[in-house]
């Protein structure tokens, strides 16, 4: 699984990776995260605010930090 998280490394970007660890970590699931900070490449995603979590090239959510329990139900589905 691949986990990308897209923002400019804001408060908000960062807590969303720090719950989205957490999230991984207690389901107990291999991935790999990555911290995408350009513009252009996170300008390559359908999205129109940050931060947003991107799982497996699918965007999950934007604009705002989603709950614990949303991150883990996105991440059981794959």
């Amino acid at each position: 699984m691949i986990i990308k998280i897209l923002g400019s490394g804001c408060a908000k970007c960062s807590r969303l990776e720090q719950l989205t660890r957490e999230a991984v970590a207690e389901l107990g699931i291999e991935a790999t995260f990555e911290h995408l900070k350009e513009m252009d490449k996170i300008m390559a995603y359908p999205i129109m605010t940050t931060p947003a979590l991107v799982v497996d090239e699918q965007v999950k959510v934007a604009g705002r930090i989603p709950s614990k329990a949303e991150l883990v139900g996105w991440l059981k589905a794959g």
